[in-house]
């Protein structure tokens, strides 16, 4: 038997957290509720998005996506597999391996709500495991700008009221 020094089942994730000054149920409002009309605004590389079970969130809804990155195009479907108001909202790709998770936790100091957004690239396949570091970089590097860009337009969204 041949051993491998890899694990190709081993997820490659990436995690960011962001403190935004906007109540919980605010912030969630915007990520979970309204995930299907906001979720190409914060993620800037959907070149394409439609909702297959219509627009309103729930465990099941299913979404395609068409996704520019760094110049390689995928497509999948995704399905939601967990939303809990005003704490977490987290979908799994059903034809590619990713597991995508928003968490939001109360901050009673500030009246601020922390958000942290998780992807996990839930297998990789054995040719590019020499390159999960970098994988691993690109994927965190993604997690930031996905809590910043959120971040923004809320922030956006009180600069225009």
């Amino acid at each position: 038997m041949i051993s491998f020094p890899f694990d190709t089942s081993r997820p490659v994730m990436g995690k960011a957290s962001v403190q935004i000054y906007k109540p919980v149920n605010e912030v969630f409002d915007f990520v979970g509720e309204h995930f299907f009309d906001n979720y190409p605004k914060w993620a800037l590389e959907i070149a394409e998005f439609e909702p297959l079970t219509g627009n309103t969130v729930f465990v099941g809804a299913k979404a395609r996506q068409l996704r520019k990155d760094q110049g390689q195009k995928t497509e999948s479907i995704f399905e939601i597999i967990e939303f809990k108001p005003e704490t977490k909202l987290a979908f799994k790709g059903i034809t590619a391996p990713y597991r995508d998770t928003y968490l939001l936790e109360n901050d009673d100091i500030n009246d601020s709500t922390v958000l942290t957004f998780s992807f996990e690239l839930l297998e990789l396949e054995l040719f590019m495991r020499p390159f999960e570091k970098l994988i691993r970089s690109a994927i965190e590097e993604g997690a930031e700008n996905t809590v910043e860009n959120i971040k923004k337009l809320l922030s956006d969204d009180a600069d225009g009221m």
